[in-house]
């Protein structure tokens, strides 16, 4: 069952050159897919097309058999890194609990089903001793995995991640993807990333986008194919001892 499809989806921003062209794109239940693809080719727009925050100006999409307005309350959604106020006061816990915006049945704060469950995925993404903490005191890794558990407080059936391993180091990056192939067991997960190399041991498909948008299965990849994704824009990189393949990152 198709739970993302995409259909002749074209966008681009006011006065700007086109940055979607006619883009097409099924995700089946249970998968774990790979978005990739250089610098400004659209990774991050498609996402936001995805979620409703953006509307294409050509094309559809369908969430879960429902229309975007609808489906999204379903997904889960990390966004890419952002810098915040680290002196801001905000715990661990009630940073998970925003999560439950718009499902909390409370009209007075957050009720005990939406702390339990803020509690489950605490525990889910080993961060429940944090609960307590300011998010200020916290290493990358740990902050990424407070955005993942806030993300799954919603109880997602689909989980979209932008980047979420960009900025932190190899050991945390393959401690988070772990994480989230344990996740996949129980929903179907979309990651933007650059390191195609390394995320191809644990997704099933590799989608690049530039522009236009062409899918692989992982064991189709080779270094030959993955220079022609990036149009020779990318570089080698080693985790434990094995070359992959990166690419630069930023926003698209």
């Amino acid at each position: 069952m198709s739970v993302i499809e995409a259909r002749n989806i074209s966008f681009a921003y006011p006065g700007g050159a086109l940055i979607l062209d006619n883009i097409d794109w099924q995700v089946q239940a249970g998968e774990f897919v790979a978005l990739v693809g250089p610098n400004g080719g659209g990774k991050s727009t498609l996402l936001k097309i995805i979620l409703g925050l953006l509307k294409p100006q050509q094309g559809r999409v369908q969430l879960l058999g429902q229309a975007v307005e609808k489906g999204r309350a379903r997904i889960g959604y990390v966004p890419q890194f952002a810098d915040f106020a680290r002196d801001y006061p905000i715990s661990v816990e009630e940073t998970v609990l925003l999560g439950r915006l718009g499902k909390t049945r409370s009209w007075f704060g957050y009720n005990p089903e939406d702390r339990r469950i803020a509690q489950r995925v605490m525990e889910d993404t080993y961060i429940a001793p944090l609960h307590a903490q300011r998010l200020g005191t916290l290493s990358g890794g740990q902050l990424q995995r407070v955005l993942i558990a806030r993300a799954l407080a919603c109880e997602p059936e689909i989980l979209l991640l932008d980047e979420p391993t960009a900025n932190i180091d190899m050991r945390t990056e393959e401690d988070i993807f772990d994480l989230l192939k344990t996740f996949n067991q129980r929903m179907t997960i979309i990651v933007v990333s650059h390191d195609i190399g390394f995320i191809s041991s644990y997704v099933h498909r590799v989608a690049c986008l530039n522009k236009t948008l062409v899918c692989h299965h992982t064991d189709a990849l080779h270094g030959e194919l993955i220079q022609d994704m990036y149009d020779g824009d990318v570089r080698s990189i080693h985790h434990q001892h094995t070359a992959h393949f990166a690419c630069p990152t930023s926003s698209s």
